[in-house]
């Protein structure tokens, strides 16, 4: 469990949150066994259903992860005039609150840092942080190559590498992503009424690898719509479909809706890989997964243009909606 000092945006006018996870029997979360055989198709099932799943015997040191949320909390232990010395989120650094330039806040203060940059940090020993990002970082990225080549057999794309080839690029602009919601003490804990650590938002990239200490918080959005709350789970990763891997599926697969609200009592603090492509990747519907006569759903556009988009608009925007064909009549 995390602890942290005294929540340095105590004065945050809260975000009420109206729609409550509502599922009354909710559907377990797909877990996928990374040293099973069967793993791809599980992943291929996941994927289609949930937009996401849990991944267990992921081959990432233990140490690693432990040593990473060490320092983390060392980081957000820091006075806010400390922390703020990081630099401000443009959007690289420290933020507190904001999330983006458009208006969406958040109980959450984060630091959002690029995956191929030593990053400015702002601690005692700021090597030591260093290279724990660095171990974690290199350990979850092969992780998650080893998951989208995994997809790519699962949907019996040759090459294998045809997803895990734009993380491995070294123009990937892949961003990786700490977030410490403190403990909310206006929490009131009723099925109608939660405060917002996140709002509602859907991933732009090819997927994101998750994992956080063990207090509650995230929930994710069914395809009807109702939320259902992921239960924590420390020693485990969680993966989402991004929008990037819907288009390259033509839809087969959905990009996950998720948010996470606040806990009363205990901090919550994740850290989330974001898998990217190189800025100039052309993103579209991958030919060898279109049957017959199938049309395209999307139109084709280079990373840089979604991310462009996607940074412009409100978190619980469909940013995909200005990427999609219009049907002909």
């Amino acid at each position: 469990m995390v602890i942290l000092s005294k929540p340095a945006i105590e004065q945050f006018s809260y975000i009420r949150n109206k729609q409550p996870a509502t599922a009354l029997f909710p559907p377990l979360i797909p877990i996928v066994d990374l040293s099973k055989p069967d793993s791809k198709h599980q992943i291929i099932k996941a994927c289609e259903e949930f937009g996401f799943f849990k991944v267990i015997n992921h081959g990432v040191p233990m140490e690693f992860i432990s040593r990473l949320e060490s320092e983390a909390t060392e980081f957000f232990s820091l006075p806010l005039s400390e922390k703020e010395k990081t630099g401000q989120p443009k959007p690289y650094g420290y933020g507190n609150k904001r999330i983006g330039p458009n208006g969406d806040v958040g109980w959450v203060e984060y630091l959002l840092l690029m995956t191929n940059q030593d990053p400015n940090l702002a601690t005692e020993n700021p090597e030591s942080f260093r290279v724990a990002l660095n171990n974690y970082m290199a350990a979850v990225k092969k992780m998650a190559c080893e998951i989208l080549e995994m997809v790519a057999d699962g949907l019996k794309i040759q090459p294998r590498n045809v997803l895990s080839k734009l993380m491995m690029d070294e123009q990937s602009d892949s961003v990786f992503r700490l977030n410490h919601y403190p403990p909310c003490p206006d929490v009131v804990q009723s099925l109608n009424d939660n405060v917002i650590g996140f709002g509602e938002h859907t991933d732009p990239q090819i997927i994101s690898v998750l994992r956080s200490n063990n207090t509650s918080g995230l929930q994710i959005s069914l395809r009807d719509g109702s939320w259902i709350s992921v239960p924590p789970d420390h020693h485990s990763f969680f993966i989402n479909v991004g929008d990037s891997l819907q288009v390259m599926t033509n839809g087969r697969f959905k990009s996950v809706k998720h948010r996470v609200v606040a806990n009363s009592a205990k901090s919550r603090l994740s850290m989330i890989y974001f898998c990217g492509p190189p800025l100039s990747e052309k993103i579209a519907p991958l030919p060898c997964l279109m049957r017959g006569d199938q049309q395209s759903l999307y139109k084709e556009f280079t990373w840089f243009e979604y991310k462009r988009s996607a940074y412009t608009s409100r978190l619980a925007d469909n940013r995909l909606m200005h990427f999609e064909k219009i049907a002909a009549s």
